[in-house]
């Protein structure tokens, strides 16, 4: 069932078959701890011989192995194995709903859905219901690419966030008495899981109905207090080049088939996803900060200034003893439309004021001008840190500056990227390593 004027489709969802082991059948987003194989050692270990997405995923860590495209066969092999045997099962139509206990908060709720790929689009000046929130590098689809263009099946770790304050979508449904679809503790400090079957026409109806209520366009300009704004009813939030990549191989599907029309059909042109209430309380958003190497400081920060002039905007440098005197700065400059962005260097640390700022988030102002800096640096690199105290050690030493960027108001989300459209990369980090979701829930991209 295909709801088009909310980009959703009722899905078909597969799960593994009753005696199945699912503390081994679940394991983490394959796009984390990408620099920690040790990680994914225990998770091997673990697992052992039992059936797990562990055999049907490719773990990032591993993507520049030589043995990669074996490695994408064997994924593909196990996927159909799991098909053939009846590991896997059909539910039938319905949603999953999904309750989520971390490490960090009680309870982060979530709908599985399937999303329609032909009403998303990442490029800049995209006025699709489902937009992408940060920008797309292109260059990261081929690897990922490869991975899923044979696969008969997907298994997601998208997690896709929609703009609620009401609550009038994911949260009524835990009011109703659903039959459990499962009941986990996963692996490696990941929490718990639980999910229930969403398959009545009573219970659907509800759901889709509270989205086509957020997609009016009357109220959607009241929501956010714009006019001539095309509507956004989805914007990404982890696994943003996952689903790239599915509407990359949807588009290649779409040109290359024979019949136009029996191809809008095909499972392909749907992905499945975990709708988030960006307004639920067991979702945070935590700030990824910058340090630059091998750079001159005083003319990076120099240059900034230039490259604000140019865009009508005035910085103010203020070189501060001690971070007790930079807080104490900070703590000075009140009133609207300014962007503070401490920062410190070999000299010490200091605190830059943008005034009347072309963007809405700092991160954009300060990200907008490194990528341009960058670009004419060559030496130069940057890394993305969390947590203030790597920054003040790595942007202390010669050579290097680091930048403490806020962390995004999650409840700022929507309208920013109604106004300044996808985010720089690396604005925000939803929850910790540990809380990034989980594979559970597959389903079948193949006809």
């Amino acid at each position: 069932m295909i709801f088009k004027n909310i980009a959703l489709q009722l899905p078909r969802i597969l799960l593994p078959k009753a005696g199945t082991d699912l503390a081994k059948w679940a394991v983490i987003a394959c796009d984390q701890y990408t620099s920690e194989p040790e990680y994914w050692n225990k998770a091997a270990a673990i697992v052992g011989d039992e059936p797990s997405t562990l055999n049907i995923i490719f773990p990032e860590v591993y993507l520049e192995d030589e043995d990669s495209e074996q490695r994408i066969t064997a994924i593909n092999r196990a996927m159909q194995n799991y098909l053939d045997e009846g590991i896997l099962e059909d539910q039938g139509e319905g949603f999953i709903l999904v309750d989520r206990k971390t490490s960090e908060v009680e309870s982060r709720k979530g709908l599985m859905v399937a999303l329609d790929l032909d009403q998303y689009d990442y490029n800049e000046g995209a006025t699709t219901l489902i937009r992408a929130t940060e920008g797309t590098i292109v260059d990261r689809l081929p690897p990922r690419i490869r991975v899923r263009q044979n696969a008969p099946i997907e298994l997601p770790h998208i997690m896709v966030l929609i703009d609620d304050p009401k609550k009038t979508v994911i949260e009524p449904l835990f009011e109703k008495e659903l039959d459990t679809a499962y009941d986990i503790t996963l692996m490696l400090n990941g929490g718990h899981v639980k999910g229930w079957r969403v398959n009545d026409a009573e219970t659907v109806k509800q759901v889709t109905d509270a989205l086509a209520a957020l997609a009016d366009p009357e109220a959607f300009a009241d929501r956010y207090d714009v006019s001539d704004k095309p509507v956004v009813l989805y914007a990404m939030g982890d696994g943003n080049h996952s689903f790239a990549t599915a509407k990359a191989i949807w588009e290649e599907l779409k040109q290359n088939a024979v019949d136009k029309e029996a191809i809008m059909n095909h499972p392909a042109r749907f992905a499945l996803v975990e709708l988030v209430n960006v307004h639920d309380p067991g979702l945070e958003f935590e700030p990824i900060h910058r340090v630059l190497f091998d750079v001159d400081a005083e003319a990076l920060l120099a240059g900034l200034g230039e490259f604000c002039a140019a865009k009508d905007a005035t910085v103010t440098l203020h070189r501060c003893a001690d971070r007790v005197e930079l807080a104490a700065r900070q703590a000075t400059e009140t009133g609207d439309n300014k962007h503070l962005i401490p920062f410190v260097d070999a000299t010490g640390c200091g605190l830059l004021v943008v005034e009347n700022p072309a963007f809405h988030l700092t991160v954009a102002t300060l990200q907008s001008y490194l990528d341009v800096y960058l670009e004419k640096n060559v030496k130069a690199r940057i890394d993305y840190i969390h947590g203030d105290e790597p920054v003040t050690r790595l942007g202390s030493q010669p050579g290097n500056i680091g930048f403490y960027l806020p962390a995004i108001s999650k409840h700022d989300l929507f309208k920013t990227i109604i106004l300044d459209g996808a985010l720089p990369r690396k604005t925000f980090s939803m929850g910790e390593a540990d809380e990034k979701r989980f594979y559970l829930e597959c389903r079948k991209i193949i006809e």
